[in-house]
């Protein structure tokens, strides 16, 4: 059956190829657009930012949600932390090496609150402007990075797993993250690779089955070299991303990024909404593995926004 399946996708047309035979540090010049939206109907953003997201592959628009909006987000996160039937659901990822929450898989479907918070014009409206498409999420998680215990998340692209492990075709997908708590330069930041978005880095290794169950806990596979780090720093460096309880960090799903562990006492705790353009849904994984579960790959319950 795998030497099927082997064949059977070897037969696919795979325009990022990764974690194949002979591609590992294969550097492929992205293939699709990074905004495919134009001028007109006028986008939600100004046109710096749409420029700038086109350029460095990131942007971060300030308090876009009010202090009173982020109470209430809080109060939920800890609601479903401590709901007993999520923390003994396949849903709650913990740390690896305790059992604080890490993350908390389908939010956008375990609380209405954050259901309707993923379709709110203030963010739904630029995922479906910079996709010039009808959008659906494609994941949805709450991170909640604790204080002294939050481990570290290395180097990726997103694209690269959810093309391999889930079979989304093109890069025509974002992710946006809404800060639950203040993002500081010592509690573990989400760090971002500016430019990185325009190329595509073949990895190596090949991907067992049920890797999505160590993975979540610690990315091993689908990270690029030491020396292609070193090459998409040089033109692009290193951004930490800073920002205050409210904000949105709106980044492609090819852009280079990771975080380093929280050894401060404060938390870091956000949201995250994955779109996806309705016309790129997953098909079969690019790997001769079975797809991964709902929770982490929407393909059953599409649910156009």
């Amino acid at each position: 059956m795998k030497y099927l399946l082997e064949r059977i996708h070897s037969l696919r047309n795979d325009m990022y190829p990764s974690r194949k035979r002979g591609v590992a540090g294969r550097v492929t010049r992205r293939r699709d657009p990074v905004v495919y939206g134009g001028p007109n109907p006028p986008p939600p953003l100004d046109l710096e930012q749409v420029d700038a997201y086109r350029q460095q592959g990131y942007i971060v628009l300030e308090n876009v949600f009010s202090e009173r909006e982020v109470q209430v987000f809080q109060k939920e996160l800890n609601t479903l932390k401590e709901d007993n039937d999520i923390r003994s659901s396949d849903e709650l990822i913990t740390e690896l090496e305790s059992e604080e929450v890490r993350s908390i898989f389908r939010i956008h479907e375990r609380s209405s609150l954050f259901r309707k918070l993923s379709r709110d014009n203030r963010i739904s409206n630029i995922a479906r402007y910079i996709l010039d498409d009808e959008v659906y999420i494609h994941q949805s998680r709450a991170n909640y990075k604790p204080g002294f215990r939050g481990k570290d998340f290395y180097w990726h692209s997103d694209f690269e797993t959810w093309h391999v492990e889930d079979g989304m075709p093109r890069m025509r997908a974002l992710s946006v993250s809404v800060i639950l708590t203040e993002s500081r330069n010592y509690n573990g930041p989400l760090m971002l690779i500016p430019k990185s978005h325009h190329h595509y880095i073949g990895c190596d290794g090949e991907t067992p089955e049920g890797h999505y169950l160590s993975s979540l806990k610690k990315q091993e596979l689908g990270i690029p070299s030491d020396d292609h780090l070193r090459r998409l720093t040089s033109e692009g460096g290193i951004k930490s991303v800073t920002g205050k309880p409210g904000s949105l960090v709106v980044f492609d799903c090819n852009l280079m990024h990771g975080s380093s562990s929280n050894i401060s006492p404060y938390p870091r705790s956000n949201l995250f909404f994955v779109f996806n353009a309705l016309s790129n849904k997953v098909e079969d994984p690019f790997c001769s593995l079975p797809p991964r579960p709902e929770h982490i790959c929407t393909r059953k319950s599409i649910s156009v926004i």
